[in-house]
């Protein structure tokens, strides 16, 4: 299976559970002074979860372009080292919480 094809099932998968599919945002984060690189999927969910942007879904899929770049989970020492390691890498996610408080939320089917 290729990797275009393992990408639109995980989205597929969640929009038919009323997911809203969000497109992956830019590489370099336009409006977060403190990022040089997006590195996680949910830095386009920042200002929502900071409660400073409302959103008009309640539930999120997306596939996330990001950049290895160090931090607080710093692995970067492991790029070329291992075969699951890379500089580029595409974050799938699912979150209940793209517009709701973590206070609020409801649990994601099957989370346990």
């Amino acid at each position: 299976m290729k990797s275009a094809d393992i990408r639109r099932k995980f989205l597929e998968f969640f929009k038919a559970r009323g997911h809203q599919e969000v497109p992956s945002s830019p590489l370099v984060p336009a409006d977060d002074p403190t990022l040089l690189f997006t590195n996680a999927g949910m830095v386009q969910f920042q200002a929502r979860v900071q409660g400073l942007e409302r959103r008009d879904y309640s539930r999120a899929t997306t596939c996330q372009k990001c950049v290895r770049a160090g931090g607080k989970h710093n692995d970067l020492e492991q790029v070329g080292h291992t075969a699951r390691h890379h500089t580029f890498f595409e974050m799938l996610g699912n979150s209940p919480s793209a517009t709701t408080s973590s206070r609020t939320r409801s649990p994601t089917p099957g989370s346990g």
